[in-house]
């Protein structure tokens, strides 16, 4: 007899251990994604509904761990999802069904691509998102690209490294920024915007929280907005989004550059940061932006401190099973600096390996400066979680 020990924080071990006696490929993969760990926090239920879990988990082999209006449920994915199905669960549980079966159909079948004005990018790899800044005072690039033409060429030098989306932004929103009026943002990026088109490169997005700057830079030619203010700062910007088909990205973050750091309060900072992400989303779609459309960004080093910042990104996979896309903007973060001790231009090395740590989590888009060394990186994680 022999024993061996499988590794469980991936699905790909026991789906390799299945093909490699004799399993076909599907059922070898619906198979290891069925016996997963699955862990889900539900609050808010009545005692009726806690125990009633409490008995369900005793008869289905599940974990439950209960307090007072609240209960965590631990087990194998396929032992969890009748829970999910109403033909199957218990009366008293009924009101679980549709959430839990959101969050295990995320957990089983995780977007693939991502739709954007006039494309469609795969997420089937990883999606590095380059960096073009056209701003005075951004906290780790400011002013170093100090014209359209500046700006253009290192688009270009971007996308010759391997990046599948230029990021242009004209106005910072480091800790304590203020805003920049929406004409002056406008003439900071429309130009670097139709330039870049004019020039074949692309897909590009713009990094504005304005509807005004959005609305010029798509008729520029923008194929996304990412809004860092995931769409509170100006309520007209969803609408924007909708009607032009464009791809969204909507960041978590609590008040404004210049009051964020006082709100990085959590008790639990990676359900509360899902919980008010999904509320935004939710927002979007109701704008009119289609599902489909809507990438989420946790907000590293927005509202968080460095504990707070280093706590999510090893939960990522809450984020993940809201069931967007998730991207994330790591690039020289001051997280990153505490944990290193390197200075904000030292700070490539230690990006890159946060973005494939964020990768074997389930993020799939990476907004970074250094776009070479992160595409290298992700590389190596890719190769390691889907091997040819």
């Amino acid at each position: 007899m022999r024993i061996t020990a499988l590794a469980a924080h991936t699905p790909e071990a026991v789906r390799a251990a299945l093909a490699a006696r004799g399993w076909e490929a599907q059922p070898a993969w619906f198979a290891a994604i069925g016996i997963r760990p699955f862990i889900v926090l539900i609050e808010d239920i009545t005692e009726v509904e806690r125990e009633a879990l409490v008995h369900w988990g005793t008869k289905s082999g599940a974990d439950i761990l209960t307090g007072d209006g609240w209960a965590l449920v631990a087990g194998a994915a396929s032992r969890i999802a009748p829970l999910a199905r109403s033909d199957r669960a218990p009366a008293e549980l009924a009101r679980l069904a549709p959430e839990l079966g959101r969050l295990l159909a995320a957990h089983a079948e995780p977007p693939r691509s991502w739709p954007i004005r006039g494309a469609e990018l795969s997420l089937e790899k990883p999606v590095v998102i380059g960096i073009l800044n056209v701003t005075p005072d951004s906290f780790s690039d400011g002013g170093h690209l100090p014209s359209a033409d500046a700006a253009i060429e290192h688009g270009r030098r971007l996308m010759a490294d391997g990046c599948q989306l230029l990021d242009v932004g004209g106005e910072s929103t480091r800790p304590g920024a203020k805003p920049v009026p929406a004409d002056e943002e406008i003439a900071r990026v429309v130009p670097v915007v139709a330039g870049l088109i004019k020039r074949g490169l692309g897909p590009v997005s713009v990094d504005t929280r304005k509807a005004e700057v959005a609305r010029a830079a798509l008729d520029a030619g923008a194929a996304v907005v990412n809004d860092v203010s995931g769409l509170q700062y100006d309520p007209g910007l969803g609408a924007v989004v909708a009607r032009a088909d464009a791809g969204v990205i909507l960041m978590h973050m609590r008040g404004t550059p210049a009051t964020m750091d006082d709100l990085a309060t959590y008790a639990h900072v990676g359900p509360e940061v899902a919980a008010e992400l999904a509320a935004t989303a939710g927002n979007a779609e109701r704008a009119g932006i289609a599902r489909e459309r809507i990438v989420v960004d946790p907000g590293f080093g927005f509202a968080k401190t460095a504990a707070q910042n280093f706590r999510l990104l090893d939960e990522l996979a809450t984020i993940v099973a809201l069931g967007y896309p998730v991207a994330v903007g790591l690039s020289r973060k001051r997280f990153l600096g505490t944990a290193t001790g390197r200075p904000v231009e030292d700070r490539d090395r230690a990006t890159a390996v946060a973005c494939a740590l964020a990768w074997e989590r389930g993020a799939r888009l990476f907004r970074v400066h250094d776009v070479a060394m992160t595409r290298e990186a992700l590389a190596l994680a890719g190769a390691t979680t889907h091997p040819t």
